[in-house]
């Protein structure tokens, strides 16, 4: 029988994610004009990053980071080939928390960014130029490892795609075959924990586009003579 285990949000979120990801790394590649929408992409991977925070403790069975948290227990059981559950298994666990460590600190970090010619973050007003050019470096050295963990997740769904298990379809319609169902059902969150989600992730880019700054003080005006 098939069942439900990843909602539309946590569907929604996923396939976002990939979309602005894939986005903020071509206009950065691109340069020029084109960092404008880096930024653009950049705070909405820290709304979609945000989202997925609150609906790892509000959402659906299988959506809680509570669930499929990669206790070293549960590690060891799938390494011996004794784990069995529906939702992401430990590895994976490990990739996804990996992932979103990895992307968050990228898009915290281009906060206070700068290229040193005319791009500056929408917070870096809030720091020191000392403090912005630092960060500006682990901003730029940290694209080499979302290069890395994606490579590394696109080989693990081949790896299980040639092993007979399909990893991209249950992600498009939500849903697994099983042929005894031994774990809980998916419990699906409300609309209310929905509108929760949504709402403090809004806030978070509101906040991340740093338009509640006041504005800089213009310079005093040169004497002519």
């Amino acid at each position: 029988m098939q069942v439900v285990v990843w909602d539309l949000p946590l569907r929604l979120f996923h396939w976002l994610l990939a979309l602005c990801v894939t986005g903020a790394l071509v206009t950065v590649s691109l340069g020029g004009g084109w960092m404008v929408w880096h930024e653009r992409f950049g705070l909405a991977v820290l709304g979609l990053l945000t989202f997925r925070l609150v609906w790892g403790l509000v959402g659906g069975t299988y959506a809680r980071f509570g669930g499929f948290f990669p206790t070293p227990k549960r590690v060891l059981e799938y390494v011996r080939g004794h784990w069995q559950g529906l939702g992401h298994n430990p590895l994976g666990a490990l990739s996804v928390f990996l992932m979103l460590g990895l992307l968050s600190f990228q898009a915290l970090s281009g906060l206070f960014s700068n290229d040193d010619v005319a791009f500056y973050g929408p917070l870096t007003r809030l720091v020191s130029s000392e403090t912005s050019t630092l960060v500006s470096g682990w901003h730029r050295s940290t694209e080499e490892f979302i290069y890395a963990v994606i490579g590394l997740h696109l080989a693990a769904i081949a790896f299980y795609r040639l092993r007979g298990k399909k990893l991209v379809g249950p992600m498009l319609h939500g849903r697994k075959t099983v042929h005894q169902m031994k774990e809980p059902e998916n419990e699906a969150a409300g609309g209310l924990a929905l509108c929760v989600a949504i709402i403090i992730a809004i806030g978070m880019v509101w906040l991340a586009y740093g338009g509640w700054i006041p504005a800089p003080p213009p310079a005093p005006a040169v004497p002519a003579w």
